[in-house]
This record gives C-alpha cells, structure tokens and sequence, in this order.
C-alpha cells in the first residue's frame, strides 16, 4: 500500500532497506550476544552508507529508514537509531572540533555513541535531573551522580550527557556534555532488561569535564535534549510501525495457510475483522508518523504536538498489533525464536522511553491549551 503519496524513489529505497535488513543484516545480528552492543553490526550499517545519511538526512527519511529496517531486522534498525540518538545533539550543537573528532567515525561505523539522559529518579521527569556538575576551576566541572536505562551503555565510545549546573533551576539549569568513554572516575555495568539490546547505568565519580565538552551552551542543555527527542519521537513511531507491519504481514501468511474448523482461518469473520482492524491501526500510524516527520522537515511550529502524537499513536498501535498477532498464531507465537516472540519482547519498550506514553498526552494537551490562549 502506498502511503502519504511517496515518491517511486523512495518506495524503491524502502524496498531495498527491506531486503538488505532481512539478506544482509539478519545473520550478523543472529550473531550478535544479546545485552551487548554488536560491533559487527554496527559496522556493516557504516559500510552501507546507512549512518551516514543520519547527518544528511532529513525526519522523513530517518522514519523511512527505521521503518524499513525494523520490518526485517529489529536489531539493526535499534544499532542505526541509537547511534543518531547518542550523536545528533554533537551534529547539531557540537564545535569544529568534536564534529571532526567523533561524526566521521560514527558515521562509518566504528565508534558507538549513546545519549544519557535517564537517571533512577529522572525518568519521564527530564528537567528532575540530579547528576550534578560542580565547578572545578574557569570553565571546569566535575560530574558525580548516576544515569540509568541508558541504550549502549556501558560499551558505547563516548556519551552525551545531561547534567545540573545551575541547582534548584529546573530546566534552565541542565547542560549538555561530550563525554568519552575513557574519561576517569566514569565506570558502568550491563543491565538485564527484556529486550535484547545493551542497556546499562552508569556511574560518575567526579568525573572531569571543560568548556571544550559543552554542547549547545551552559545551562542550555534542556534544549539539547528536547531538540534531538522532537526528531527523533516521530522515527521511534516509524519502528513501530515496521514491527507492526512485520507482525501483520506473518499474521496475513499465516491465516491465509492455517486449516481451522474445515478452512481456512482467514475464513472466520472473527478472525477476519482482527486483520483488517491491524492493518487499518498499522496504516493510521503511519500516516500520522510521516506528517509529523513532514512537519519537522518544513520546520512547521506544532512538531513538539505532532512528534509526541505520532510517538503516542505508533507505540501504542504496534503494541496491540503485535498482541493480536500473537493471540491468532496461538502457541506457535510464544515459542522461542519466533517472529512474534522476538516482536513482543521488543514492542513493549518503545511505550516507555523517549517519553513515556503518559508523558506524550501531557504533551500533547499542554500544546493544545497554549494554542487555545494564544488565539
């Protein structure tokens, strides 16, 4: 089905994404231990070109792209997305010299990136931010504190980190650092989560920072960390909308082949009217991702409203899509190495981070207020 009117070229590249991610990708992240960042991967994205056109491309074609991938390869389209994450705040608000330094490598693959925002009492509450950076000299911090739930870590190459510089301030009191991983007194350990990917805390005893760390300006980096979220929500809402396809597409296979009750299982209304009310929540989504991806790219003043629905929309869509697909697969689907297996493990997250679903409502009505008093 074409959707929001695409272009042939781009269908052709979402095909061929398809195809790479299910020929190419696949076996390396069969490959991979789950819990640990695989470098292999990450790696084959580099030579692909794929990481590259994180920094070149605009919110739409980063939706299409994590769209593409997590239909045949959740695990790279994750490996391709976190990478951006941990490195678009230095694309975007670095200096001359940490763009030269850490973009050429991230983009070929061989350095990971991880954003750290999250902390054990900072959650959904961004701005409640504790990791404290207390001044150590002219222009010199030292970081003490915690994150927590942090994609890549502990094995990423260098991190953007949010930290409190002015105390008792809220948002306007957060900046945003370039921190390598190398850098004394910061340590970290691997957490066990549900999902396959790396996930870890990490730790900061007085670790040392400078100016020449800073991105985006002193006290400034609540806007860091806002700025690469209004990008990057609408693109976790294109993943989810490529699992939810993946799980429609085996879902359509598999009714389609299935004897139950003296046919097929497509024949029952029941489960019939299933299908069609996934394919037209999947469709949904996706439309309203791509228009907040288009809002973004226009540079429109309502994309915080559109990400944050689109986010909103997508995870909680793909999460019933995937379900549903489960109950119609029946045991099968609850087996280990199954499509639907892996999908339901993966679907539940996207719900939580980057904003919570809760997080996205409030929101959402919070712009619609301001748009109401502002008329």
């Amino acid at each position: 089905m074409t959707a929001f009117s695409l272009e042939p070229a781009q269908l052709a590249w979402c095909a061929e994404l398809r195809a790479l991610a299910a020929e190419r990708l696949r076996p390396l992240a069969e490959k991979g231990e789950p819990g640990h960042v695989n470098r292999a991967l990450v790696a084959e994205l580099g030579r692909l070109g794929l990481l590259e056109r994180l920094f070149t491309s605009g919110a739409l074609d980063l939706c299409l792209m994590r769209e593409s991938l997590a239909h045949g390869c959740t695990e790279a389209e994750t490996a391709l997305a976190l990478q951006g994450l941990g490195a678009h705040p230095v694309h975007a608000h670095g200096t001359g010299s940490q763009r030269a330094r850490w973009l050429p490598r991230v983009a070929d693959g061989t350095v990971v990136a991880a954003f750290a925002l999250s902390e054990p009492g900072a959650g959904s509450d961004a701005a409640a931010l504790t990791l404290r950076a207390k001044p150590d000299g002219p222009a010199r911090w030292r970081l003490t504190g915690e994150k927590r739930w942090i994609s890549n870590a502990p094995e990423a190459d260098f991190y953007t980190v949010f930290a409190r510089t002015a105390p008792d301030a809220g948002a306007r009191g957060v900046t945003a650092f370039l921190v390598p991983a190398d850098r004394p007194g910061l340590t970290g350990t691997g957490l066990d989560m549900l999902s396959p990917h790396p996930i870890g805390a990490l730790d900061f005893d007085a670790v040392p920072v400078t100016a020449g760390d800073v991105l985006g300006g002193v006290d400034r980096g609540f806007r860091v960390a806002m700025g690469t979220l209004n990008l990057f929500r609408p693109s976790v809402g294109a993943f989810a909308v490529g699992m939810a396809r993946a799980a429609l597409d085996a879902t359509l296979a598999h009714t389609a082949g299935r004897d139950a009750f003296g046919g097929k299982l497509k024949d029952l209304q029941a489960v019939s009217h299933q299908v069609a009310e996934m394919a037209l929540r999947t469709e949904a989504a996706r439309l309203m991702v791509y228009a907040a991806a288009t809002a973004y790219d226009a540079g429109a003043p309502d994309v915080p409203q559109r990400a944050a629905m689109a986010k909103l929309l997508a995870t909680e869509t793909a999460q019933y899509v995937v379900d549903t697909a489960v109950q119609l697969h029946g045991a099968r689907a609850l087996q280990r190495g199954h499509l639907l297996e892996h999908l339901y493990r993966e679907v539940r997250a996207p719900r939580v981070y980057e904003g919570a679903s809760e997080v996205q409502r409030g929101i959402i009505a919070k712009e619609l207020y301001a748009h109401q008093e502002a008329r």
